[in-house]
């Protein structure tokens, strides 16, 4: 893993799906900002201050139903893609990585995939979006010589994740023996990384100088359907939950999902943590936490 302590980390967020006490506490090299990266006179103040050798721009509004519910401010986000290269390009920066995302696939045409198929057959904000940043990234290296890495990221679930997402979601309701809610009849399927297989892989390849100006698929390549997901969790939690069905979503709930992971596997030359190992995982820090 990335030896942090060798580094000054500034994080920048605005914190619309994150939060303060997820933030690491006690650490004299880590430093919070909160600011708008699709702001330029916020972002510009923090990059001309510290003069960052490495940006990584994970920034972006996320999750399936705010996205859908507020598409303007989706689309804003294109212009802290550009704040973000336009300042790293002026300020020195020696190398960017993007968050991109498995909607930049849209509905699959082939399995499993891979970084070099890219239908573009997803009308969604959310998935242009993911789609223009990447084009961004691949033009200021071509136009500037700006190097990049971008990570088209599927799943990533971990404890510290928003409760709006699937798999925190069906945990907090599983261990609350509330409904578990899912649209339409649940076999649509997902693939599921846990957090720390997504930081080690991510880190090895900032650290080792791996894939530069390359796109990685990262994310586990199991499908689980999501009724699959709700019926695990509740037998791990042994919880009372029943499974409500509700109408499917108009829009935005792809059929299936698999990335060819064969990068992110070479990189950290191991299996990946399967979805129980994850689950367990995020259930021990919670009952842990419960019984301090």
């Amino acid at each position: 893993m990335v030896q942090t302590k060798h580094y000054h980390i500034v994080v920048a967020d605005n914190l619309i799906t994150g939060s303060v006490k997820n933030l690491p506490k006690g650490c004299d090299n880590f430093t919070f900002i909160k600011c708008d990266v699709n702001d330029y006179n916020d972002l510009s103040a923090i990059m001309l201050a510290f003069k960052f050798d490495y940006v990584f721009h994970y920034a972006a509004l996320v999750g399936v139903k705010r996205t859908l519910n507020n598409p303007i401010a989706v689309l804003q986000d294109i212009e802290g893609i550009k704040n973000i290269l336009n300042l790293s390009k002026n300020t020195g920066v020696k190398r960017v990585f993007y968050s991109s995302s498995s909607e930049v696939y849209g509905e699959p045409v082939e399995f499993p995939q891979n970084e070099h198929t890219t239908p573009l057959n997803s009308r969604l904000p959310y998935a242009i979006v993911k789609n223009v940043g990447e084009a961004f990234f691949k033009s200021y290296y071509k136009e500037f010589g700006l190097p990049f890495t971008i990570f088209r990221f599927f799943n990533t679930y971990g404890p510290k994740q928003s409760s709006d997402f699937v798999v925190s979601k069906f945990i907090d309701a599983a261990l609350n023996n509330n409904d578990i809610t899912i649209y339409g009849n649940g076999l649509q399927t997902r693939t599921f990384c846990y957090i720390d297989d997504n930081i080690e892989a991510t880190t090895r390849i900032f650290e080792k100088s791996l894939h530069l100006n390359e796109v990685v698929n990262i994310g586990n390549s199991t499908e689980t359907t999501i009724v699959e997901l709700a019926e695990r969790i509740i037998a791990m939690t042994g919880s009372s939950s029943s499974i409500i069905h509700l109408d499917p979503l108009k829009e935005g709930d792809m059929t299936r999902r698999q990335p060819d992971n064969s990068k992110m596997l070479s990189v950290l030359n191991r299996k990946l943590l399967t979805i129980e190992q994850g689950i367990n995982k995020v259930l021990e820090l919670k009952y842990s936490l419960v019984n301090k």
